[in-house]
């Protein structure tokens, strides 16, 4: 039986596949052998090693022509010098002994590396040398440093309205021994902010920094000493103040001290329509305002507080406690102590402390020439005060405050036959607060009351407010708020004291920094209990200010005072035109 037809094609591919390689050189050789064979001459240039060394250099197709510029690549290297082997001149060197030598080779490993840079051989790095009482410099970041600590975000601080473009634009470089970062110079002592930038510099004796000024103005007064039927005169004022504050780290000391005289220089008449006239036929007024406070810091929760204070004035001026006749006003001198401490438990502080007051007038010295004593409104204050307070959140700090003291007179009965001595306080609630600077201060509302000896004279009481707030307005505008309560001694036969209430607004704005205008509006309240007299003040005030420098400004003042009372012929007004300067350091 036969293969099949596919089978004997595969057979036959197998043997042509076999045969042919055998043919194929077999045809070759059979055609070379009708070709006579030449053999290859044997030339030195079969020898040459270098490039174009088997045919001539000109007669090599890639040899420059004339006229064209041989290429760098064009050009052929040149035979090396048999000479420059380096070990041939080790061949020719005389012989060194190396036992006992390290071998080099070259450049170092990590030559230079140790005072910077990586060092491969983990050598000591050099540290760099530094001048004496130069800082240390501080290790750069690297793996495992802390994290730089972060910018805290404050909500205290002057409010941001609008920035001004100097903040922003270049600023001149500034000598490095004033910016403080020459190598080796000690640490500057980093000055406080200047809100003001016309303000007082002040100087320093020793740890205290001491600011004084100097105010003179001259000008008008169409009715000094508030008359019903207006006499005018000639006005001035001399008005110094001082102000003395430590610079310590722990404790504190500050003395603030301020007065001022007004002085006119006409008389006023010492008889109206035959009677003797309710004002001094001298109108000069002196004034002065002063206390020190003082703080010692225990520890961080407790602090000693104190305080001495000195007041010294007169009766206001159209005031029913003014006698009829008197040739000046009298004098009397308010001065006193307070000794205290504040403690602080977490959010909870405790403030107390103990008063000591006297009050205390000169003798009345009549148109007549003759003196009448004021013993009999002498007298001294003992007493105390204290506060809670409790820390809600910052900026805002409840508190309810507590006051009780004891007046005593030098004489029992007074010079109409009262028996003024009385006993008498307050108590009141409020909160101090601090908005972002914008709107700081307190306000506070309670009731006061006192009761006298006497019982002819009935208890004087009454609502009281108290409380200070200082609004920004904006960059240029700022708001001040101010009331206040107190219960005066008066010398009015059959009234207890007098209810006093006072209410005040200044609006300061700046056109520019050297130029200031302040505005300034109060409103006041007299009640003499059991007597039905009731007085009303307006005061309506406006200063131009011109800052020369940080040490001279110039002010301009007008004001108008309105006395509006319930008992006939004892209303009054009044306007004041001044022009001054004030010298400051």
């Amino acid at each position: 039986m036969g293969s099949s037809p596919g089978t004997g094609r595969s057979k036959r591919a197998q043997f042509l596949r076999a045969v042919l390689p055998c043919l194929v050189p077999c045809l070759a050789l059979t055609a070379l052998e009708s070709a006579p064979a030449v053999a290859q001459s044997l030339t030195p240039d079969l020898f040459n090693p270098n490039r174009g060394g088997f045919a001539a250099p000109e007669t090599l197709p890639t040899r420059r022509t004339a006229g064209v510029p041989q290429a760098p690549s064009d050009a052929l290297p040149a035979l090396p010098d048999p000479n420059a082997d380096p070990r041939r001149r080790q061949q020719q060197a005389p012989a060194t002994s190396r036992v006992g030598q390290v071998p080099t080779y070259g450049l170092p490993a990590a030559n230079g590396a140790s005072g910077s840079g990586y060092d491969s051989l983990n050598r000591k790095r050099q540290q760099p040398k530094l001048y004496p009482g130069q800082p240390k410099p501080k290790r750069p970041p690297g793996p495992g440093s802390p994290p730089p600590p972060g910018t805290p975000v404050t909500t205290l601080g002057p409010p941001r309205i609008a920035p001004p473009p100097s903040e922003t634009a270049h600023k001149t470089p500034v000598a490095p021994a004033m910016a403080g970062n020459v190598p080796g110079q000690p640490l500057r002592r980093r000055l406080k902010a200047d809100d003001d930038a016309f303000g007082a510099v002040g100087d320093y004796a020793g740890s205290f920094l001491i600011k004084g000024g100097l105010e003179l103005s001259a000008g008008y007064d169409t009715n000094p000493a508030r008359l019903n039927k207006p006499v005018g005169s000639p006005a001035y004022v001399v008005a110094p103040d001082l102000l003395i504050q430590s610079d310590w780290e722990r404790h504190a000391l500050v003395a603030d001290l301020r007065g001022s005289f007004n002085g006119y220089t006409n008389n006023m008449p010492a008889t109206i329509d035959g009677l003797a006239s309710p004002s001094p036929v001298e109108v000069d007024r002196p004034d002065f305002n002063g206390h020190v406070d003082g703080r010692i810091d225990v520890n961080r929760d407790l602090k000693l507080t104190s305080q001495l204070r000195l007041r010294l004035a007169t009766d206001n001026p159209g005031s029913p406690n003014v006698q009829a006749g008197l040739q000046k006003y009298p004098v009397y001198a308010a001065y006193g102590t307070t000794l205290g401490f504040d403690q602080t438990f977490n959010r909870f502080q405790v403030a107390a402390g103990a008063t000591v007051d006297r009050t205390a007038y000169t003798d009345s010295k009549l148109t007549d020439g003759s003196t009448f004593s004021n013993n009999d409104r002498d007298f001294n204050q003992y007493g105390g005060v204290g506060r809670f307070s409790y820390e809600l959140k910052p900026g805002l700090k409840p508190f309810v405050e507590v006051q009780g003291d004891t007046r005593v007179h030098d004489q029992a009965a007074d010079r109409n036959g009262y028996f003024r001595d009385s006993n008498g306080g307050y108590a009141k609630v409020g909160s101090s607060f601090e908005f972002s600077r914008i709107l700081t201060g307190e306000v506070s509302v309670g009731y006061s009351a006192r009761s006298y000896t006497d019982p002819r004279l009935s208890q004087l009481s009454g609502f009281l407010t108290a409380g200070s707030l200082i609004w920004n307005a904006s960059g240029l505008t700022t708001v001040k708020l101010a009331t206040d309560t107190q219960i005066a001694e008066t010398t009015v036969a059959g009234s207890s004291g007098v209810l006093v209430h006072t209410y005040g607004i200044e609006v300061d704005h700046d056109f520019r920094r050297w130029l200031t205008a302040v505005g300034k509006f109060t409103y006041g309240t007299y009640d003499y209990q059991n007597q039905g007299r009731n007085d009303k003040t307006y005061s309506l005030e406006g200063n131009l200010i011109y800052k020369l420098n940080r040490n001279i400004w110039i002010k301009g003042t007008l004001r108008h005072d309105i006395l509006d009372s319930n008992q006939a012929g004892s209303s009054s007004q009044g306007t004041v035109v001044m022009l001054g300067v004030r010298l400051q350091n």
